[in-house]
């Protein structure tokens, strides 16, 4: 007597299997039941909170003369640079500039905010 097989298509992967099927079972049928498949659900995640932001550094002012190239003020604060402008005539006489902590290089303040500071100069007395 023949054998009969039936192409087993229901199973995970890449392929099918070839069964062979006994005579008692209808061959549209697959040789062996599959058991159910236990499915997993990832619970919800939470997500992190957001890490605090660095603490900003504070910055640095140096204060130059310009008609000596005299510094007034070295990595100074913002309070020491006000008490070096005190003494000075006029904001075009200094030439004032800024550094940021994790900055390694100083930037030139514009005339604007160099105004900006003559004005607070004796605000902070």
């Amino acid at each position: 007597m023949a054998k009969r097989w039936v192409l087993e298509t229901h199973t995970k992967g890449t392929g099918a299997n070839v069964v062979r099927v006994d005579d008692e079972k209808d061959p549209a049928q697959p040789a062996r039941e599959r058991e159910p498949e236990v499915v997993f659900v990832h619970p919800p995640t939470r997500p992190k909170p957001p890490k605090p932001p660095a603490p900003r550094v504070p910055r640095q002012f140096r204060v130059v003369d310009v008609l000596t190239r005299e510094v007034l003020a070295e990595d100074a604060t913002i309070r020491e640079a006000l008490d070096a402008l005190r003494d000075v005539h006029s904001v075009v006489d200094v030439a004032v500039s800024v550094r940021r902590g994790d900055e390694g290089r100083y930037r030139l303040l514009t005339r604007g905010e160099q105004q900006e500071l003559w004005a607070r100069r004796d605000a902070t007395a």
